[in-house]
């Protein structure tokens, strides 16, 4: 039974990061081929695909699949790395 909870702890948490990937990626082509971050809809397109992956989250959280404080690991994470895209697209 510990094993199960184990594998679908382990599986949440893969789960999420693969949806962490995503936005960064969709962020990333979006910033190279589409429009610069002061643009409402790379903004809109940002804060919705955040919000989801935070309720996401929160769920995974409410169910015990993985602690809270990984959960706000992988979201400060993600956050990061989209700043890091933000500050090159500003110096291009």
């Amino acid at each position: 039974m510990q094993e199960a909870v184990i594998k679908n702890a382990n599986e949440a948490y893969a789960l999420l990061k693969a949806d962490a990937d995503k936005i960064l990626k969709l962020i990333q082509v979006q910033m190279d081929n589409l429009t610069m971050p002061q643009c409402p809809l790379y903004e809109e397109v940002l804060d919705t695909q955040m919000f989801g992956l935070s309720r996401e989250i929160d769920f995974a959280v409410r169910l015990n699949l993985i602690k809270e404080e990984e959960g706000k690991e992988l979201l400060d994470s993600l956050e990061r790395h989209l700043n890091v895209l933000h500050e090159k697209a500003q110096q291009s």
